[in-house]
């Protein structure tokens, strides 16, 4: 099963001499698609680009050239996992995947909780990255790829057993808006 991710990380560019004044931000925009055993595919997204669907759809052409050779003998078990996200639910997308014959395991309206990339990934390449200046937009992003390179196959697979715990009040509420606090397991 592969996630998708995208989230922002931040870089500010430091003034020689004076750490604690930055002259401008500049964001990079991380896709990302991981499976219980490590990443699978990650991209920077270009500056200036929309994550639109049509750039999505690239983007899921570029997975699938690569799946094959990192995750050989997988295809009948290859499932895509993404948020809700519009570029993410487009009906182009969807027809696409259909197309592909691409099974999607539904994210439920309003769930970013149920989102792997947010509650194990991002968390974990924002701890270690936290605090470090990189000068760069080229810098952060091989930090970001050695930082991805370096979480073991158990951080991976730990994140999935989360996320079927995460996953079961939302079953048992049907798909349903529930409170936490007041559900019965």
């Amino acid at each position: 099963m592969y996630y998708t991710a995208s989230g922002i990380i931040t870089l500010c560019r430091w003034l020689s001499g004076a750490p604690d004044i930055y002259v401008d931000e500049v964001s990079k925009m991380l896709i990302c698609f991981f499976d219980s055993h490590g990443i699978v595919h990650r991209e920077f997204v270009p500056p200036g680009q929309t994550v639109n669907q049509t750039f999505y759809r690239e983007v899921l052409a570029r997975l699938r050239k690569r799946v094959t050779p990192v995750r050989p003998g997988t295809a009948r078990t290859r499932m895509l996992h993404h948020d809700n996200a519009p570029c993410h639910t487009a009906v182009s997308i969807n027809e696409c995947l259909a197309e592909k014959s691409i099974p999607v395991v539904p994210q439920p309206p309003y769930s970013p909780d149920l989102s792997p990339c947010d509650f194990c990934l991002f968390p974990r390449l924002k701890r270690h990255l936290k605090g470090r200046h990189f000068g760069t937009s080229g810098n952060i992003q091989k930090n970001v790829t050695d930082e991805l390179k370096a979480i073991p196959a158990e951080a991976f697979q730990h994140c999935y057993e989360q996320w079927k715990q995460r996953l079961r009040p939302c079953v048992a509420a049907q798909g349903n808006y529930f409170d936490g606090s007041n559900l019965d397991l």
